[in-house]
């Protein structure tokens, strides 16, 4: 033994001995009680090194603390070892563990490990604290699943990502004290199900920088519904949970409302850039189609002159003479002329010329494509940004905002400042480069980052080493642009990277192969360099027929950073950019000094026109920075840009004015060459135009004597749209029916022997009907009209089995981007496509993807996922999507699945897998999610088993119905958007109770009918259809939880004024509309707007049918309408009883419009008069007030027709409503009845007034038919002469419970039958003797007036009054009428004689007498009772106190004799005069 190792031994005694001392032992006797010690504790000091545990083989628990031991050894002798603590020691790594398989506890805090590493085998252990260490990644753990309590707080650990997966048993997480800045870092903490307790912020460690940010505690709670301790507080209490949970809901509606805006946006600017493409290709289509005419006829001449050996059977000419359709004989042969060299020399150059200029017009078409394929690429690419933008800002619940710039930000104007000021056209001189045009400007909100930032910012500004610049530390900061380089670029896309989690390390920069640091300029030119140099590089490499965009690199983005230089010092030549080179350097410079440009701002908003001088006068100096602490660097603004050539944009609008397509110089150069072209010799006349085709017709065109010959023939250039008799070629070969007005080929059935067809340049809708042709090897279809290219290729697969050459181009295909694909997949007998040879490859691929358009096992396999839970993410995603995305298939994809492996299955996607039928889904019993999408689905079937769904996507196929998802009872989500529904059906909605979300754009709806059986929606997406009609909005009024809409791009927008407030109005519920949160502001003036207006639509709402054409009777009382606006008025032609009690109405409005209305009331509102009344003028009287211009509201939105015309002041008293004959305008506060204008509805018949404040009977002159006039319970005082003037034909007049001291000025009234004074102010007998005037009253009623006390009236009337029927509800009987006439006598003779006893009146037998109808024909005999002619029951209420009780007998109640009075009226008095008068019915 070395000496060396005798001293070690005497030193591990003394640590042995330390250890027994410790745990009170005896080191003597250890040797022999070693093996029952089972816990062994060491703390402090005296115990460096591990040893000595050898003696201890039944160990269980071993706890050291506050050593200084370094790392961990000796415990392989202790295999029982449960429980061990090494902690606040020196531990710099994790080891010597391998032989304790049965640890469940390990307590390694505190200590200077980096790394979790060699745990694998520990597969029992339960407790790890690694707390208080120099961790950075959270990984080695995938092995231990049963741990349950982790602690890894104060450690340097960032990102979590998918590491504690593998733990699924784990129920205690501490995390506390570390740098999580990101809540994507939480989000898979979602998978660890029995996780109770989380920490991220506890006392003792401190916060993450995450925990600082808004909505922490929601995104936690959301994710993580089953903890119940967070940051050492319970959060047991389920609404907390239920809060978060709905909040994260709100919050995810209105994302995806915001995403389908970008989407709608996207949408807009694909339809601008198809209508501009379709501009930039007219041009080129119009020269392609002519010149391929002019070519293909030239073509067919030479033939001919080969064939014949001879000249063309027409004469050559040197100019055009145009020829009448039908004349000539195509098959002429008088000219027997020999063949001339020279003109058929001449006929070659010509059609080698228009060849060339095809090719050119084609490859202007070609770039012409390109572009527009390269503006389309921009905007989707900038449609996804804007998406990823919102979705990110989902994620981070707010914590990273995008906000893009308007002109009237002030940011928005500093960052276009700065931009145009630090560019210079100079530097771009070699490509003609003038300017820059700022297209957006992104400012970019990242709370995380900012923090970061700031917390760097101060921790510098606060040490040693910054006094030298802490003072004016401002002066380090400046706005740089980053400078990147695409050749090493560390992510797919490094701009939303550097957005959301901030620029890279410099270390980071060093493994990619650049300098060690953060790359920056000040400079335009100097962060573009590399990005040019890669795009020039990149398009060398690609070798191009042509040159798509002499300016590849014309798009660009910019990053501008907030950068805190610090120190910065220059850049040494030679040295490399690294801080050990430059100590206490925070940023290294380097400046190029030869650098002058100037810049002038242009006249266009977002131009900046470059100006190159000799000798520039900027001050600015070209300079990059390299600052080493990637913190230091905060992203702020993201920029779009365009540079600006020599030439300028070429970017014409097609509605510029009168922009021509050929008004560019270019163009007018072509079409002068093609004028030349065309002018060479030879020049034809033009061929007859052929309109059908008959036997002698084939054998003139195709030279042949009997049909059984032709094999060629050649149709081109006629206007045939049928070709019957082409079926009877039957050794036909080669046919060319080019440029004709054919829309089908079935004429072209059963030709055995056909090999080639030429159909260019007509109008094929669809090849249906093509048959038999199996040797047809080529066929040209291109410039026609087909759309459906899975039909058309099922048609050639089956009829033309030998295709090989097959010509699609120019055709209106759906979906064309798949053309292709699909052609190859079903058609794989071709050679060529589109004049394109096929490889062997791309065949391949074809088929494989058409094989792939089935669903199989493989298929099943493949694309689903069993999860039993929806994953709670914050994503738009729908679940099956979402479960693709996160999950990997739970099935073996090379081996065949276990028995049953169907039923397990819960998520299915198959989007865009060219499906034409759903089949094989009838054993997913528990499927939940399903997501079909970018399909050709023709209809929904093969889903009957699969009731659990609850989501389903169906999005962009071909859908007509939505048959076969009514049993679906589950379903929440379904999404059917880009089909070809027309209709909602009622019937399948109504039995889907549960659903939520609809989205149904992009269709062909033309109504919502049927909308309202889904009764539980809260989402509806119907965009881009046909609504049209605001019947649609009430079919949503049923919808009371709906909360966001979305109607755009239909034509009810168009047609709708007010469109926005008016849904607003009349869905409250609603907190998004078209992708706009509603306003309380809106809410407010929806109100005002629409609030009590009685439209159409209300009335099909309330009645529960939209047949305004059988609506007789209109009852809508206490229903607070204010205006009426029932247009067109046509609708209501048979409507003619309206009752509109207790509203507030202040005017007649749109009801005088409505043709056949007789009977209207209208009590209890607020009328003022028969149309809206304006503000006059004071000066004014009454009288002009009364007969000045009037505007009526008319129907409010319905445009300038007639009936809506404003009131022409010489139209004041224009009669109005001829058809009304009852009209109720009780208690609605009339004072002035002149303002009212009654006097236009001339064929009135009964107007009750009562219960108003009318103080003077007036305005009543042009009522000339007036029957019944009832004013009661009002303020009149006096009648004045011009109070009944006109009413000569009122038979009832009603005056009671007013102010009357004077019954003067009835004597226009010589047809009054029934009078009603009761509760006057009358009060001497001579007022009621001026009755007298009135031939034919048979009715009064005084009672309650001073002059009726005690019945002392009765004789002087009755005596007065001859014709007298009944007084104060009393009968006059003969009795009375003769008592009365010989007091009267009596009383004549005592004032001569002497005085007689006064007698009282007698009245044999008291009779009751019932008030007599209105409503019936007068002249019959009718029993009176208590109903009046009007359509209110209400007409006389309010009457009290003594007059009711006098009144009763007269309006009903009977007399103890019950006896009964039957009236008489004469014919003559018939109130009605026309048979077929209204029946007023009771309302």
């Amino acid at each position: 033994m070395t000496l060396l190792e005798k001293q070690r031994q005497i030193a591990d005694e003394e640590v042995i001995k330390e250890l027994c001392s410790a745990n009170g032992l005896s080191y003597d006797k250890v040797c022999q009680d070693g093996s029952g010690i089972s816990s062994l504790e060491v703390f402090f000091s005296g115990y460096p090194r591990m040893v000595g545990l050898s003696l201890f083989p039944r160990l269980s628990k071993l706890i050291i603390l506050g050593q200084s031991m370094t790392q961990i050894q000796g415990l392989e002798h202790c295999p029982l070892l449960k429980e061990l603590w090494v902690a606040e020691c020196q531990l710099k790594e994790v080891s010597g563990l391998h032989n304790c398989l049965q640890l469940q506890k390990l307590y390694l805090f505190d200590n200077h490990i980096s790394e979790i590493a060699n745990l694998e085998l520990l597969v029992n252990l339960e407790v790890l604290w690694l707390n208080s260490n120099h961790i950075t990644k959270t990984e080695g753990l995938s092995t231990l699943e049963n741990l349950k309590e982790l602690n890894l707080a104060e450690n340097v650990i960032e990102r979590i990502g998918h590491s504690l997966d593998p733990n699924i048993n784990l129920q205690n997480l501490n995390l506390s004290g570390n740098q999580i800045s990101s809540f994507k870092e939480l989000t898979p903490l979602a998978v660890l199900s029995q996780l109770k307790e989380l920490g991220l912020q506890d006392p003792q460690s401190g916060p993450n920088p995450v925990c600082l940010l808004c909505n922490y505690a929601t995104h936690v709670l959301y994710h993580l519904p089953q903890l119940q301790r967070l940051d050492t507080q319970h959060i047991c209490s389920k609404n907390v949970k239920d809060a978060a949970g709905s909040t994260v809901l709100k919050k995810m509606m209105y994302y995806n409302m915001r995403v389908r805006l970008v989407q709608r946006q996207l949408a807009e600017t694909q339809a601008r850039l198809l209508e501009h493409r379709n501009f930039r290709l007219q041009l080129p289509r119009d020269r392609i189609h002519m010149l391929t005419c002019t070519l293909k006829t030239l073509e067919l001449e030479l033939s001919e002159m080969q064939a014949t050996g001879k000249k063309s059977a027409r004469t050559w000419e040197e100019a055009p003479s145009p020829l009448t359709e039908g004349s000539g004989d195509p098959g002429d042969t008088a000219s027997e002329l020999s063949r001339d060299p020279g003109q058929e020399q001449r006929l070659l150059g010509k059609l080698d010329a228009l060849r060339e200029r095809l090719r050119l017009w084609n490859q202007r078409m070609q770039e012409a494509e390109a572009q527009s394929k390269r503006e389309l690429t921009l905007a989707t690419d900038r449609k996804k940004m804007m998406e990823h933008f919102l979705v990110l800002e989902l994620e981070t619940v707010g914590n990273i905002r995008l906000e893009e710039g308007r002109a009237s930000d002030t940011w928005f104007t500093s960052c276009y400042d700065l931009l145009l000021s630090r560019f210079c056209a100079r530097d771009y001189a070699k490509y003609g480069i003038t300017g820059i045009k700022i297209k957006h400007i992104i400012r970019v909100h990242n709370r995380a980052l900012r923090l970061r930032f700031e917390n760097k910012l101060h921790s510098l500004l606060a040490s040693k080493d910054s006094q030298l610049f802490s003072q004016n530390y401002k002066r380090g900061l400046d706005y740089l642009f980053y400078v990147p380089d695409p050749e090493h670029a560390p992510e797919e896309n490094e701009v939303l990277h550097i957005l959301e989690n901030g620029f890279e390390s410099a270390d980071h920069y060093k493994t990619l192969g650049r300098e060690r640091a953060v790359p920056l300029s000040n400079s335009v030119s100097a962060s573009e360099c590399l990005r040019i140099n890669f795009i020039q590089k990149q398009r060398t490499k690609s070798a191009q027929e042509f040159s798509s965009d002499p300016l590849p690199f014309r798009q660009g983005q910019l990053i501008i950073s907030k950068v805190f230089l610090g120190r910065s010092v220059a850049l040494k030549e030679g040295v490399p950019v690294h801080p050990a080179h430059y100590p206490k350097a925070h940023s290294v410079r380097s400046i190029n000094q030869n650098h002058q440009s100037t810049y002038k701002t242009g006249p266009s908003a977002g131009v900046c026109v470059c100006v190159c001088l000799s000798c520039c006068d900027c001050n600015q100096r070209q300079t990059q920075w390299f600052v080493f602490d990637h913190e230091l660097v905060l992203p702020e603004y993201l920029v779009h840009f365009e540079y600006i050539t020599q030439d300028g944009v070429q970017n014409s609008s097609p509605h510029g004015g009168d922009l021509d397509p050929a008004g560019d110089p270019i163009s007018t150069f072509s079409l002068a060459r093609d004028a030349e072209v065309l002018a060479m010799q030879p020049l034809l006349k033009p061929r007859p135009k052929l309109l059908s085709l008959d036997e002698k017709t084939l054998l003139n065109v195709a030279r042949a004597n009997v049909l059984s010959q032709i094999t060629v023939l050649n149709l081109h250039g006629n206007r045939l749209t049928k070709l019957k008799e082409i079926s009877r070629l039957t050794a036909l070969r080669s046919l060319t029916i080019s440029f004709n007005e054919l829309t089908q080929l079935d004429d072209i059935s059963h030709l055995p022997n056909l090999e080639s067809v030429d159909a260019s340049f007509n109008h094929i809708l669809s090849l249906d009907g093509l048959r038999g042709l199996p040797r047809l090897k080529q066929l040209d279809l291109a410039w026609n009209q087909l759309s459906h290219v899975r039909e058309e290729t099922a048609i050639l697969r089956k009829h033309a089995p030998a295709l090989l050459r097959l010509d699609t181009r120019h055709n209106p295909w759906h979906k064309c981007e798949s053309v292709r694909t699909l052609v190859l997949g079903r058609l794989r007998s071709l050679t060529h496509l589109d004049d394109v040879l096929i490889t062997e490859e791309e065949a391949a691929a074809a088929v494989q993807i058409a094989v792939g358009s089935r669903i199989n096992q493989a298929c099943l396999v493949a694309h689903s996922r069993t999860e039993a839970e929806r994953p709670r993410s914050l994503s738009l995603l729908s679940a099956a999507q979402l479960l693709t995305h996160l999950k990997p298939s739970p099935f073996d994809l090379r081996s065949d699945p276990a028995p049953g492996w169907t039923s397990k299955i819960t998520s299915l996607n198959l989007d865009g897998q060219g499906l034409t039928r759903l089949t094989n889904l009838d054993k997913l019993v528990n499927l939940r999610w399903a997501s079909f999408n970018n399909n050709e689905l023709g209809r929904v079937e093969c889903l009957d088993n699969c009731t659990l769904l609850e989501e389903l996507s169906l999005d962009n196929n071909s859908l007509c119905k939505l048959d076969g998802i009514s049993h679906l009872h589950r379903l929440t989500r379904l999404s059917v958007s880009g089909n070809q529904l027309t209709t909602l059906d009622g019937t399948v909605l109504d039995r889907l109770p549960n659903l939520h979300f609809l989205s149904a754009e992009n269709n062909f709806i033309g109504s919502l009918y049927g909308i309202q059986r889904a009764r539980l929606l809260f989402e509806l997406y119907v965009g881009n259809n046909k609504i049209s009609t605001t019947r649609d909005i009430y079919n949503l009024k049923a919808l009371t939880n709906l909360i966001i809409l979305d109607l755009y791009r239909n034509p009810l927008l168009e047609k709708l004024e007010n469109y926005r407030i008016y849904v607003v109005f009349h869905l409250p519920s609603l907190k998004a509309l078209d992708g706009v949160a509603v306003e309380v502001s809106e809410c407010d003036n929806a109100k005002d707007t629409f609030g009590g207006r009685l439209t159409p639509d209300m009335v099909a709402e309330k009645l529960g049918h939209s047949n305004y054409k059988d609506i007789t009777e209109l009852d809508l009382q206490y229903t607070s309408i204010r205006v009426v606006d029932l247009a067109p008025p046509d609708l209501f032609q048979n409507l003619h009883s309206i009752n509109l009690e207790h509203n507030n109405l202040t005017s007649f409005s749109g009801l005088i419009f409505l043709p056949k209305v007789k009977a209207l009331c209208l009590n209890y509102n607020h009328i003022e008069s028969i149309l809206p009344r304006q503000k006059l003028p004071v000066q004014m009287s009454n009288r002009q007030m009364l007969y000045h211009k009037v505007s009526s509201s008319g129907y409010g939105q319905q445009g300038s027709n007639k009936a809506n015309r404003d009131w022409d002041p010489r139209d004041s008293a224009e009669p109005l409503m001829s058809s009304l004959e009852v009209l109720h305008l009780s208690h609605n506060g009339i004072t002035n009845l002149a303002n009212v204008q009654l006097s236009r509805l001339t064929n009135l018949k009964a107007l009750f007034l009562q219960g108003n404040d009318i103080s003077l009977v007036e305005g009543l002159e042009g009522l000339t038919t007036l029957q019944e006039l009832v004013l009661d319970h009002n303020r009149i005082r006096v009648l004045t002469e011009n109070s009944f003037f006109s009413q000569t034909s009122l038979l009832e007049l009603n005056l009671s419970e007013n102010r009357l001291k004077d019954l003067t000025h009835l004597q226009p009234l010589p047809r009054l039958r029934r009078l009603f004074l009761s509760m006057n102010k009358l009060e001497d007998l001579t007022e009621l003797e001026k009755l007298e005037v009135l031939p034919s009253l048979i009715e009064l009623s005084v009672t309650g007036n001073p002059v009726a006390r005690r019945s002392l009236h009765r004789p002087a009337v009755v005596l007065r009054l001859s014709r007298l029927q009944v007084l104060d509800g009393l009968m006059v009987t003969l009795e009375e009428r003769t008592r009365a006439e010989l007091l009267s006598t009596d009383a004549q003779c005592a004032a001569v004689d002497m005085a007689l006893p006064t007698l009282l009146p007698y009245i044999s037998r008291v009779t009751t007498l019932r008030s007599g109808t209105t409503g019936a024909l007068l002249g019959q005999e009718i029993l009176l009772d208590n109903t009046h002619s009007h359509t209110c029951k209400k007409q006389k209420q309010g009457r009290g106190g003594q007059a009711e009780v006098a009144m009763q007998p007269l309006r009903g109640g009977t007399v103890p004799s019950g006896h009964k009075i039957l009236l008489t009226y004469p014919d003559e008095d018939n109130r009605f005069q026309s048979n077929n008068g209204p029946k007023p019915s009771h309302m």
